[in-house]
């Protein structure tokens, strides 16, 4: 538990302090946000406020992390080294989008292709990986089962299992990219998400199999690790917030958001939560679910919309709401996802 504490508290004070050094390093070089033009004209304003802060999100939370196990003497788990990998190649991908962005003084960095190949292949990686290295209790970090809130008795099988990873981590940081549209919005959701994988990861640890064996228990590796690993993203997460909320000093870009989305679903099918990944991320769904039926009903329906602007943000923003009001009824909204997505968790344990 002690790990926990000092994961957050570092990674916290590492990106609240840090930011404020990179925000200056980026605008002296002139890394600045590109805003598209057929957008919400109140973005405007924002044109040339420094971006890719995904950095101090990804640093703070690796060091965080690491000196967490440096402090309590604790071995670093392989379903930990996994996810942060997956995390780093996901941000390498998203810094190469976000680099592209600002040296060509436009909106365009990698082709749509391009980029969902790019998470995909890196995907794949982990998804493969994830099912070897068994521990005593021969337990991969990735179950071959499919998992709701524990595994569930259907087999995936190795290539399904993979082609699961794929998908799980496309939707998952696309989702956080397609929420990052406001000034702190995707950030403070991601914050309560990975809370959610804390209590979860902590829980695990106390119900574990190896500990207390019994009908209830848990079949996870590496659970408590796992816990100080979102500590540590969430309160990177947590400082980066204060500098990206309305007004924001910085943005993540999508070195952040494809980052923090990836870290989502590697806790998520790490932990065996793998479909409690929607109730907990669903605000993320639901803006996910808005680009799809917009782009869906724009196809089918000859050029007619079912919102004036996706993601859904976006659409409020044009019929009136401002900003900070959008961003902190989003906020209730993914606040009570997670408090839906961990009452599924906590009820399936007591009539089990």
């Amino acid at each position: 538990m002690k790990g926990i504490l000092v994961a957050g508290a570092i990674s916290l004070f590492l990106s609240f302090f840090g930011t404020p050094g990179l925000i200056k390093m980026l605008a002296k070089r002139g890394y600045g946000q590109i805003i598209r033009d057929d957008g919400p004209t109140t973005h405007h304003v924002k044109r040339g406020t420094p971006t890719m802060g995904g950095i101090i999100l990804i640093f703070a939370s690796f060091v965080g992390f690491f000196l967490s196990h440096l402090v309590t003497g604790v071995t670093i788990s392989i379903s930990a080294l996994l996810i942060l990998a997956l995390v780093l190649g996901l941000g390498g991908v998203g810094f190469l989008d976000d680099w592209l962005k600002v040296s060509r003084k436009q909106s365009l960095g990698l082709s749509g292709k391009q980029k969902l190949l790019g998470q995909a292949l890196i995907a794949a990686i982990f998804g493969i990986f994830a099912t070897r290295f068994p521990d005593e209790n021969n337990l991969t970090p990735m179950s071959l089962n499919l998992s709701a809130v524990r595994d569930t008795s259907l087999k995936l099988g190795a290539v399904v299992v993979v082609l699961w990873a794929i998908i799980m981590v496309l939707a998952s940081s696309n989702g956080v990219n397609l929420t990052d549209g406001l000034d702190g919005l995707a950030t403070g959701a991601a914050v309560m998400t990975f809370l959610a994988f804390v209590l979860i990861g902590v829980w695990e640890f106390g119900q574990s199999c190896a500990i207390n064996l019994g009908p209830k228990c848990y079949n996870v590796r590496d659970p408590l690790d796992l816990a100080v690993l979102a500590a540590a993203f969430s309160g990177a997460c947590c400082g980066f917030l204060w500098w990206n909320a309305s007004p924001a000093r910085i943005f993540m870009g999508d070195t952040g958001s494809l980052a923090l989305g990836g870290a989502l679903a590697g806790l998520a099918m790490t932990l065996r939560t793998q479909l409690l990944l929607i109730p907990l991320g669903g605000l993320f769904v639901i803006i996910t679910l808005s680009v799809i039926i917009q782009t869906g009903y724009f196809k089918l329906s000859g050029g007619k919309r079912v919102f004036k602007m996706a993601p859904l943000q976006h659409h409020f923003e044009l019929i009136g709401w401002g900003e900070v009001t959008i961003v902190i009824r989003f906020w209730i909204i993914a606040g009570l996802s997670v408090a839906a997505g961990l009452a599924l968790f906590y009820a399936q344990w007591v009539v089990a």
